[in-house]
């Protein structure tokens, strides 16, 4: 199984517009971060976690031939806005969408246009929404993708009750700042790590990168790549202070695994 990173970055992206600091200016591509998302392959099951802002750029960038589910983490702008670009994919079945009920419900709220019955012509993407309960999350039931199984795990994003996703011993942990104690308990074995760490200051929202750090320790993986990162943090300086088995993601990191 390959994960590739798609997006590494915050919801402004970097280079974050109109500015000019050193790390939107630098000329490392590993500073080149579209915003936040992976794809899972494992040579027969193609899926897509976050169909984010720059999609279209990263199925190009990696040359993503088919896609069979998308699992949505929350409903936040940087991390589904880029859904109708997946239209080329589903020319021929639609494809399964999973998110917790808010993030279904603002599917079809932002993304009204699909589920209407239109004139031919335009494209639309053929998409059919389901929904992980609460009761899903208590039972530990899993979604599953033709060969590929995924445990939804409980985050929170602030106040906003948000998803990441495991698959085996791997775990993707976006857009959190808690993790509550069941959700350890769901985590436990996991090896493979990413998880959100947004820059070194305080964040409301996000896990600064010593709090990521911290999580990481706390779950045990043997290597954690830290992600959606922003324009306060240069990759060349990061990988350096980081300690062992931690390492800044960057668009285009292949994990095998």
């Amino acid at each position: 199984m390959t994960i590739t990173v798609l997006g590494s970055g915050t919801s402004f992206g970097v280079p974050s517009i109109n500015c000019n600091c050193p790390v939107c200016s630098s000329e490392d591509p590993h500073d080149d971060r579209t915003r936040a998302s992976i794809w899972i392959d494992d040579g027969s099951t193609s899926v897509i976690i976050d169909t984010s802002t720059d999609f279209r750029r990263q199925a190009l960038r990696e040359k993503i031939p088919t896609v069979d589910g998308l699992l949505i983490t929350h409903s936040h702008a940087d991390h589904i806005h880029g859904l109708d670009d997946i239209r080329p994919y589903t020319f021929k079945n639609p494809i399964p969408v999973y998110g917790n009920e808010w993030t279904i419900t603002e599917f079809r709220e932002r993304f009204a246009y699909i589920f209407k019955k239109t004139q031919r012509g335009g494209g639309k993407p053929r998409i059919t929404l389901n929904i992980i309960t609460n009761d899903d999350l208590k039972t530990e039931r899993q979604i599953d993708i033709k060969t590929l199984s995924f445990l939804p795990i409980p985050l929170k994003h602030g106040e906003i009750n948000v998803l990441g996703f495991r698959i085996g011993n791997f775990a993707y942990l976006t857009d959190c700042n808690s993790i509550p104690r069941e959700s350890f308990k769901k985590l436990e074995g996991v090896e493979y790590l990413i998880i959100d760490a947004l820059r070194y200051r305080p964040h409301p929202t996000h896990f600064t990168i010593n709090e990521a750090i911290e999580a990481a320790r706390l779950i045990g993986a043997r290597q954690t790549w830290l992600t959606h990162l922003c324009h306060d943090v240069l990759h060349k300086d990061l990988k350096q202070e980081l300690p062992d088995g931690i390492a800044p993601a960057f668009d285009g990191l292949k994990i095998v695994i």
